[in-house]
């Protein structure tokens, strides 16, 4: 397909991500660290079940930067990681003081998921804040501009919060209650509060900046500069400066949109929850596949019709998305999709879930907060901790839209014509829930290739195998399973331990991969339990381990058979991995930047992105794709056309991103709430530019939009292209090295995970980049692999 000028797009590009800001800003969360000072045993030595210090999550745990006034103008010498005081009596005795009757108090290596209940939530939080008030108060009055003074106690106090309020809210994703959910807003307010007076310490602000004007600034490595920068830029960007009347009412806007982000998760899940279509007709169900019928079925026996089955029904029909994807690429009954869709595109836009006004309440208060701190608007806010400014997001976006447009524009066409020659009579006028069933049909047609057909080749175990073999080639870790070494919150959830080349442990981590739509929030992602840290370091261990969790929300296995993945099931593992392995393979010493953290949002995407490369790679798409039964290889034959069928429908899937990202952004910087334009009408302006097929009059998408609304996306979800363009770019140094030539990818994957795995975010993004690759990065590949070039084919 022919792009114009697409030299000129690709050096614009170019040039913005080059022209991206090298600021040393604040970690994705600041502050996401824990602490307890027992001295336990080290996981390479631990029997089951395990009494130590309890770790907790927060990758997307919104914690800030505390920080306090100083007195004195000497620093102290900053130890290093080898020479960190052990952790001190006094804080181990304090912990005995805690009732040990409550799980969330007590000290484990690993959280007791399977003991905590939602009657421990608001006893063990008060009394856990309650300690933590103290220590607080103890750190302000002997802070001193040291790091073993200053930032080691404040590890410490943050790492003890992360922890315990980590497993509750974790819980609440994957498990998720009525009690529960009454629990957490009954000590949500006071969480809140804590954090604020955390967040808004002068003594400890003060004191990080008499490190920033001291002589010794200049001996500070890469790592400890980056902290002592973004934690007075957060400590900033967290009211630390406001007085009285300012900062009551800035505190009092971050307790409400706490509240209202909480309440518009619960009504996205509970909208998607309520939806259920119970079909006992067989021609309704027509053209689903065996796997989805099979699911359906499991869910009308959940629902008391304990004779369901596959193939007689009766079935039930959800939001969830393995169900919900299935009707829309392969129900015939066009009704059927139309209902489905209309509901899913619907959710929490009426009745008691209805998230429109909870948008606006959160739009206006995120201004009201931008405008305290000085600053135009919330996007301003968003982007003081990123890469990009918001000029060059918008740019960028722009520049890719372009790109995309005439390739959209032709997708469109092409399903008019191919749906017409099959005789559909909706041919005419595709609507929006047609898109997807004569998508599948045409790259059914044009590539033969099914997607259901190939889910027999891509079984859980199979996949798991073949991804852990590639993360040994890549980067020389070995994985194996560790199940019943710590506690779990499900059945199917599963524990591994990552080992060195020398049989060792460096981390470990959990996976859910299964769907479980009456508990679990739909999505996928990655958290960590616990990061790599000196500080927090036990048993005479130069360093504590990293602990993650990956969470997916793949079809279930379905009778006798295993879990058979859509080969999309199979990219969303690898992509989660990908965030999993930069948490894990940290080498950084300093916990405030190890791992995931510290590390600019619109780059952060750029592992996992990158993994999802491999999933077209012939020697590790081959190892995992074995039909489960016969143990057969995917025919090379069909390999090959999914490499062919990568770039299909390149431009539609590009423009479905830009819009999501176009309208964040739109909402965060122009958008005035309590103006005549609602933002339903922004959805519609931006979808003029984005959309080749516009949108339903009564399209409510924004109700559901957790990624900005309830999640940590917020004037930034243009971050998935922005570290698009670094992960495509990233992987070509092994297209250039050569995928056949096992030698130079194990040589080039060995300085991937030296660079962009290890370091974290104790060096600027753009730095580490042009350390892995030797130059700044550049578009091409990005539009290469989307097959957005002239001539460009998957590689």
């Amino acid at each position: 397909m022919k792009i114009k000028s697409l030299a000129l797009q690709a050096l614009l590009i170019a040039g913005l991500l080059m022209a991206s800001r090298f600021t040393l800003t604040a970690s994705i969360q600041p502050f996401l660290v824990r602490t307890y000072s027992l001295s336990v045993p080290s996981p390479s030595r631990l029997p089951k079940s395990l009494p130590c210090p309890l770790w907790s999550s927060s990758f997307s745990f919104c914690l800030h930067n505390l920080h306090n006034s100083v007195t004195s103008s000497s620093i102290p010498h900053f130890s290093s990681c080898s020479s960190i005081s052990a952790p001190s009596m006094a804080a181990s005795a304090a912990l005995d003081e805690i009732p040990q009757s409550n799980p969330l108090l007590q000290n484990f290596y690993f959280p007791p998921f399977d003991a905590v209940e939602a009657k421990h939530v608001r006893p063990g939080i008060l009394t856990l804040l309650k300690k933590l008030e103290g220590d607080l108060k103890e750190l302000e009055r002997t802070v001193e501009p040291s790091w073993s003074k200053l930032v080691e106690p404040l590890e410490k106090i943050t790492d003890r919060l992360n922890v315990v309020w980590g497993i509750v809210n974790h819980l609440k994703s994957v498990k998720d209650t009525a009690d529960l959910r009454i629990a957490i807003e009954e000590v949500q307010p006071e969480k809140v509060k804590f954090q604020l007076r955390l967040g808004q310490s002068k003594p400890i602000y003060n004191a990080f900046k008499a490190i920033r004007e001291s002589p010794e600034w200049n001996t500070l490595n890469d790592a400890r500069k980056r902290i002592v920068e973004s934690q007075i830029k957060e400590a900033l960007l967290h009211g630390v400066t406001l007085e009285d009347d300012k900062r009551d009412k800035f505190n009092k806007i971050q307790q409400e949109l706490e509240r209202l982000s909480h309440k518009f998760d619960e009504n996205v899940l509970d909208a998607t929850k309520k939806f259920e279509k119970l079909i006992v007709d067989k021609h309704e169900v027509d053209g689903l596949p065996s796997t989805a019928l099979g699911m359906a079925a499991q869910t009308a026996v959940s629902k008391g019709h304990e004779n369901a089955t596959s193939e007689n029904g009766p079935w039930i029909i959800t939001l969830d998305a393995p169900c919900y994807l299935s009707v829309m690429q392969h129900a015939k009954n066009r009704s059927l999709r139309e209902e489905v869709y209309y509901a899913y595109i619907t959710r929490a836009s009426s009745g008691e879930m209805d998230n429109t006004s909870i948008i606006d309440q959160i739009l206006k208060l995120r201004l009201e907060k931008a405008k305290i701190l000085n600053f135009n608007n919330y996007a301003e806010v968003s982007m003081e901790t990123k890469m990009a400014t918001v000029e060059k997001a918008e740019e960028l976006l722009e520049k890719l839209r372009s790109a995309s447009w005439n390739a959209a524009v032709q997708d469109l066409e092409d399903l008019k014509d191919f749906s017409k020659k099959q005789g559909a009579v909706e041919a005419n006028d595709l609507n929006h829930w047609d898109i997807s069933f004569w998508s599948e049909r045409l790259r059914e047609s044009k590539f033969d290739i099914n997607e259901e057909e190939l889910r027999p080749f891509f079984s859980l175990p199979k996949v798991m195998d073949g991804l852990f073999s590639l993360a040994k080639t890549l980067f020389d870790i070995d994985i194996e399973s560790a199940d019943g070494l710590a506690a779990v919150w499900d059945k199917d959830v599963k524990f591994y331990r990552v080992n060195n080349s020398s049989g060792s442990p460096i981390a470990y981590f959990y996976f859910d991969p299964y769907t479980r739509p009456s508990e679990k929030r739909g999505g996928a992602w990655m958290d960590e339990v616990v990061s790599r840290s000196c500080v927090l370091a036990q048993d005479g261990a130069p360093a504590r381990l990293p602990i993650a969790h990956m969470v997916c929300n793949q079809t279930p296995p379905v009778g006798e058979k295993p879990s058979l993945m859509t080969f999309r099931e199979v990219e969303t593992v690898f992509h989660e991995f990908g965030h999993a392995l930069q948490h894990m393979l940290t080498k950084q010493d300093e916990g405030l930047v190890a791992g995931i953290r510290g590390i600019e949002w619109d780059a952060v995407e750029l592992p996992s992105q990158f993994m999802e490369n491999w999933c077209y790679h012939k020697e590790t798409l081959m190892s995992i794709a074995k039909h489960y039964e016969t143990g057969e290889s995917l025919p090379e034959e069909v390999y090959f056309k999914l490499l062919t069928a990568r770039t299909f429908r390149a431009g539609s899937l590009s423009l479905r991103q830009l819009r999501f990202a176009s309208v964040d952004l739109e909402l965060h910087t122009k958008y005035v709430p309590g103006e005549p334009e609602l933002i339903y009408a922004v959805d519609q302006r931006v979808c003029k530019k984005t959309q080749v097929l516009p949108p339903l009059a009564d399209d409510k998408f924004l109700c559901s939009f957790s990624h900005i609304f309830a999640g940590g996306y917020a004037a930034g979800y243009y971050s998935y292209k922005w570290a698009e363009v670094l992960s495509a770019d990233a992987f070509s140094a092994f297209e250039d090295a050569g995928l056949n030539d096992s030698k130079a990818v194990k040589e080039t994957g060995h300085r991937f995970r030296e660079t962009i795995l290890a370091l974290g975010g104790g060096r600027a993004p753009l730095e580490v980049f042009v350390e892995f690759r030797g130059r700044e990065p550049s578009p091409e590949p990005l539009l290469r692999h989307s097959g957005l070039l002239p001539g460009s084919a998957a590689a």
